[in-house]
């Protein structure tokens, strides 16, 4: 059983910065990913980034490159989220996931399932 508590949220400036964090309890495994999902009010689940824990082999969605950065710390179990220069619509709730590989883990936005663990989310407020 594996379980993952996100924290980091809050309410900043558009422009601002946040880090959000996914520390991971139980047992993981090598290849597994974690990655970084988003949902706003009234808008579908997105993918945001990815990382596997063993090689850090990392993915993100247009969207988010250049602004965001997906790192982890195996010793910590932690899944680090950084986000520079943010923007009104990044606004949403931001959970963690993981999965048994990186491929896996970007398809989780659309299939939920294929997921293993998920956490309760984290609250991301832009104001303009």
């Amino acid at each position: 059983q594996v379980q993952l508590v996100e924290s980091g949220g809050g309410l900043v400036q558009a422009g601002s910065s946040l880090k959000l964090s996914c520390q991971a309890s139980g047992r993981t495994f090598a290849g597994y990913g974690v990655g970084w999902f988003r949902q706003a009010p009234g808008k579908e689940r997105e993918f945001v980034s990815a990382i596997t824990w063993t090689a850090g082999v990392t993915s993100s969605a247009e969207s988010v490159k250049g602004r965001f950065t997906i790192s982890r710390d195996t010793e910590k179990r932690t899944v680090t989220l950084q986000m520079n220069d943010l923007k009104p619509e990044d606004t949403a709730i931001y959970y963690c996931a993981e999965g048994p590989t990186l491929r896996v883990v970007n398809q989780c936005a659309r299939s939920p399932e294929r997921c293993d663990y998920w956490g309760q989310g984290t609250q991301v407020t832009v104001s303009s």
